[in-house]
């Protein structure tokens, strides 16, 4: 299996003939077959490999994702969780291995800051369950019980959207999908503050696209946003919304369909769900007053 660099944590804007190492797309041969015959071609697909993260060399999760913003992803993924509630309760987020080593490029390590003590509780449950999927998720009441009592309501959020606000964001992070346009085998999700792009990222796994974004605003500084939208090109379930309280985000905009238990955690924790948001057009499932008219 070619690895990736992990010097290399930006994904190139788009995929050209000579760049054969792309951590986030791969060239590979195919063959396609139509009524009329068939022939063979070279075609961009998305790079799936597993992601072990490490606190002080001892493993608390592993995920299947897209090579690059491993680093976000795995601060992202770790404050979520509530394992960290600040970038600076760690001094350090490093891929390990060697190159030629299996574990080259797919090992990242995160060392506590001197006088940080991360949260024992995340940290012994992420233990207990250390492999997760790229569509992974959680349900049940007992999580929305959970995610109350770690994250106040956003219900007093002032943030408000026009019709056009949201469909701008829609249409800034259709086109930000360059891998996407490229292979169309990865999610996508955009970090917007004001109508502003902030972030986005690309991967296979829906939620660790959402954890690279917010991982990345953690790393520049920009969270909270005021009047921050997470936007994600996929459905939307439990972990999203979840995610988006953790970074008190307000609104949350899915392209394609929320879950029931999204709907009546996002209900509960003030956050606007809007979905189907495409095609000039969206349903708004929690929190309406949010959108104005």
């Amino acid at each position: 299996m070619t690895r990736s660099n992990p010097d290399d944590d930006v994904i190139p804007s788009r995929p050209s003939e000579r760049e054969t190492g792309n951590v986030a797309v791969r060239r590979i041969e195919a063959a396609r077959h139509v009524a009329q015959g068939g022939s063979r071609f070279d075609d961009w697909v998305a790079v799936e490999e597993p992601l072990e993260i490490r606190i002080s060399g001892e493993v608390v999760a592993t995920t299947l994702r897209t090579p690059g913003a491993d680093r976000a992803l795995a601060l992202g993924f770790l404050y979520a969780e509530g394992a960290i509630v600040d970038v600076d309760d760690v001094t350090g987020v490093l891929h390990c291995g060697r190159p030629g080593t299996p574990e080259y490029g797919n090992v990242v390590e995160v060392t506590p800051s001197p006088g940080h003590t991360l949260q024992s509780d995340p940290i012994a449950r992420l233990r207990a369950s250390a492999v997760i999927t790229s569509a992974c998720g959680v349900c049940g009441r007992e999580q929305i019980t959970a995610l109350a009592e770690r994250c106040s309501s956003l219900t007093s959020d002032d943030t408000r959207l026009s019709f056009d606000a949201v469909m701008s964001c829609v249409d800034q992070l259709d086109r930000a999908q360059t891998h996407f346009q490229a292979t169309g085998g990865l999610h996508a999700a955009g970090l917007f503050a004001a109508g502003t792009l902030l972030g986005v990222a690309e991967d296979v796994g829906r939620h660790n696209a959402v954890d690279k974004v917010i991982g990345q605003a953690l790393l520049d500084g920009t969270l909270p946003a005021r009047g921050g939208v997470l936007a994600v090109t996929s459905r939307a379930g439990f972990e999203i919304v979840q995610k988006a309280c953790v970074a008190r985000l307000p609104v949350v905009i899915c392209f394609s369909a929320p879950t029931s238990l999204a709907i009546e955690t996002a209900r509960e924790l003030g956050v606007t769900l809007i979905g189907f948001a495409r095609a000039g057009a969206f349903n708004v499932y929690s929190a309406p007053e949010r959108i104005t008219t």
